[in-house]
């Protein structure tokens, strides 16, 4: 099966006989299931199939040979390490073959492949199933949760406690019942006879089939994964070779969201993989437990375990046409950076409710939101009306001030019984972690915070066991825009940046301003925890869907600001946004009731068979751009739940309902810019930038030319005063000057392309 991801970047083998290749750290190759791209000019062709070459994991991997040209039809030998696999080829036609090697050890292998007078050989570098490969040393405390993970059938997965992180591959199946209008555990009655309930499905081609689907579970990379595709288990058990009858040779990878109290554990959800809606079209779906990010809120190790549950998927069912990430919130966070920083894993990305990360997009805001909170609540209260509070924060309603202040308590590494809920932190999930929290009078205790959470990556305070921070508002003029637009005074503006203050390491409110780590600030940059959108996801079909949330009663994070965030990156890195298409207020789903998610499968199938079926020499950035469907657009929807002000609800019909087809900009206009209003983050309205990318701005003196009010000479001092190292200077970009340095980087302890 021919994958779309082979037309990307390709890792050229030896030609010299009897030369072993060691991966270099210029091997930032794109492709994740494939090293080789399909040749056609004559030789012998070696390639790994299911992993890179260099990141394989649990002693198995599954190879392709291809014979061009004269050699085609030629006797192929294979040796692993000296020993003769040749009985391990599986032949797919007369110029290609596959093998599944099972039993590498750990360390490196060699695979040498020999026809004709042609041999070919790859470095295999093996792993324990249970990782780490790339995201380096595994966090401890850690708690397995085999025992408390329900399968799809209902049983739980682990044996006990004493089974930790580990258990064996189990199947199940599940039908889907038209009188429970679920899905309910497979058995058949007597030994022989299906459920009297089982639905069934009926292809575009007429043939029906039960609805019945297989789910594997297992455990790799200390994650729960599951495996979900239809299959009738009267048929032949499914391998890389024997297909179901049910698949359509697709792979949709599922998410969960979430963030606080994502550390420490295993998890006891995936982000599902029981989809009706997916699984009735034929799409396999594949998902695990640290791919939700409120179990493992930390992109890297999300990247990894994508890497690991894809890998074991080749290695039982093959290699998918496709494979499109999706989730929501926290979900998008993943494929994003997975796309971007390990292109190839995905093919293409539908998101929703989406950031662009979870380091800029989210930890930023909800860091300004608690500081400017802990202002108007304890510092200056009754200082600023509730209409100028949510000027200076920036957001569509004054109640996402508080309810973001308590989002901050990801960052917060300290709980206190009875503490106020704006101020709480040390969030987790597993009761045996409580006792063992960080405190003033335990400082050895766990740190729950995302930060100590990516400590692989930021590294440590010296001396200390606290992870260093990329979280700075050294010159942030808080309420700049509310200022200039004539929002709030002068007076209140200076009053608000001299006294709004910072964080120290404990997220304890102080007097002075927090500064990063400069190493963390630029870590965060280099190595993709702050979205970058120019390398894999440059090349990535991107679509990005969201409900309205900006006027939520209460207040919510999920506001547009993000995608259009996102969107900028995009713009920025690459020159144009082709490949990413937004679309606001639909009905996502997959019923007739709420057709439009279902409607967004269908066109990302057309755009990704396009790029695949496309046999061109055209770069694979052009054939993206060249393959996206017409019918896919930038678009939103009137309806009766769109905020219209002062406008009765319509009733619910297919009438009501209208699809507005317009390209989307940040407070652009048209009637979508008008329906769904996209408002703002407290750092924007201090003049960052909308792709809010910037760790730690460069500074500079204040200019008068700077503000659309008049200071007296007497403010203009106390203004200077206040920041007396300078504002920020959002055009010079972070004062760090670093720059994304590539994709497929290693934390450890895989030494190919080594970042730190």
């Amino acid at each position: 099966m021919y994958n779309v991801n082979q037309l990307r970047m390709a890792l050229l083998l030896p030609l010299l006989l009897g030369t072993l290749i060691a991966c270099s750290s210029e091997e930032t190759i794109s492709t994740a299931g494939s090293n080789f791209a399909p040749q056609d000019e004559a030789g012998l062709h070696l390639r790994a199939v299911s992993s890179k070459p260099w990141l394989v994991t649990g002693g198995d991997v599954l190879v392709e040979l291809e014979l061009a040209g004269p050699l085609a039809g030629l006797t192929i030998t294979l040796e692993l390490n000296g020993v003769d696999v040749s009985d391990s080829l599986v032949s797919i036609s007369s110029r290609v073959s596959q093998a599944l090697l099972v039993g590498l050890p750990e360390g490196d292998s060699l695979l040498l492949a020999r026809a004709g007078q042609q041999q070919r050989q790859l470095r295999l570098t093996n792993y324990p199933l249970s990782g780490p490969i790339i995201s380096g040393q595994h966090e401890t405390p850690f708690y397995c949760q085999t025992s408390e993970f329900q399968k799809v059938n209902g049983e739980m997965f682990g044996t006990g406690p004493e089974s930790g992180c580990e258990g064996p591959v189990q199947i199940d199946y599940v039908y889907y019942s038209t009188e429970q209008q679920a899905f309910m555990p497979y058995a058949l009655t007597f030994g022989v006879l299906p459920p009297i309930d089982v639905a069934e499905l009926v292809s575009e081609d007429g043939e029906s089939r039960p609805f019945i689907v297989r789910v594997e579970t297992g455990v790799v990379n200390r994650a729960i994964y599951e495996i979900a595709m239809l299959h009738d288990p009267v048929e032949p058990d499914p391998d890389p070779w024997t297909s179901s009858a049910g698949w359509n040779g697709k792979l949709v990878y599922t998410h969960g969201g979430g963030c606080r109290s994502g550390w420490f554990q295993q998890g006891t959800a995936t982000g599902g993989v029981l989809r009706k809606g997916l699984l009735e079209r034929g799409y396999a779906l594949a998902s695990s437990t640290l791919n939700v990010f409120g179990q493992n809120c930390n992109d890297l190790l999300a990247s990894e375990t994508h890497i690991m549950v894809k890998e074991r998927f080749i290695e039982r069912f093959g290699e998918p046409i496709y494979t499109v990430a999706t989730g929501v919130s926290g979900g998008s966070y993943q494929s994003h950076q997975t796309a971007d920083n390990y292109p190839g894993v995905f093919d293409g990305i539908i998101v929703g409710l989406s950031f662009p990360d979870v380091t800029s997009s989210t930890i930023f805001t909800l860091s300004d939101s608690r500081l400017l909170h802990h202002y108007f609540t304890k510092t200056a209260p009754e200082s600023f009306t509730e209409e100028q509070q949510r000027a200076v924060a920036g957001f569509g309603v004054w109640d996402s001030i508080a309810n973001l202040a308590r989002g901050a308590a990801r960052l917060d590494p300290i709980f206190t019984p009875g503490g106020e809920s704006e101020e709480q932190g040390g969030e987790v999930s597993v009761a045996a972690l409580e006792d063992m929290r960080y405190s003033r009078s335990d400082e050895t205790g766990v740190r729950a915070t995302v930060y100590d959470h990516t400590v692989n990556v930021y590294g440590l305070v010296p001396d200390t066991r606290v992870a260093q921070r990329p979280l700075d508002n050294q010159g942030v003029q808080y309420g700049l825009a509310a200022l200039n637009n004539g929002e709030i005074s002068v007076r209140q503006f200076l009053d608000l940046n001299r006294d709004i203050g910072g964080f120290d390491r404990d997220m304890d409110h102080v007097p002075e301003r927090h500064q990063s780590d400069p190493e963390a600030a630029r870590r965060a940059i280099e190595s993709g925890r702050i979205l970058y959108g120019g390398a894999g996801l440059a090349t990535t079909p991107v679509i990005d869907y969201r409900t309205y949330m900006d006027a939520r009663e209460g207040g919510d994070i999920h506001m547009l600001v993000h995608q259009f965030s996102t969107r900028q990156r995009l713009a920025t890195a690459n020159g144009h946004i082709e490949n990413h298409v937004m679309q606001i207020g639909g009905r996502w789903g997959f019923t007739e009731q709420a057709p439009d998610l279902g409607a967004l499968f269908r066109l990302m199938d057309d755009w990704l068979m396009g790029i695949r079926n496309d046999r061109t020499a055209s770069d694979l950035a052009e054939k993206v751009r060249a393959h996206k469907p017409t019918g896919l657009t930038d678009a939103c929807w009137r309806e009766p739940e769109a905020p219209l002000p002062g406008a009765e609800r319509e009733p619910e019909t297919d009438a009501s309902r209208q699809r507005i087809e317009q390209a989307q900009s940040y407070r652009g206009s048209g009637e979508c810019g008008t329906l769904y209003r996209a408002f703002s983050t407290p750092r924007q309205v201090a003049g960052a930038p909308l792709a809010n990318d910037v760790v730690a701005c460069h500074l500079r003196s204040p200019y008068r030319s700077d503000y659309a009010v008049e200071f007296s000479d007497a403010e203009f001092a106390e203004l200077s005063s206040i920041f007396s190292t300078g504002v920020c200077d959002w055009s010079r970009g972070d004062r760090s000057g670093a720059n994304h340095q590539g994709v497929w980087k290693s934390f450890g302890p895989s030494p190919v392309n080594r970042l730190y």
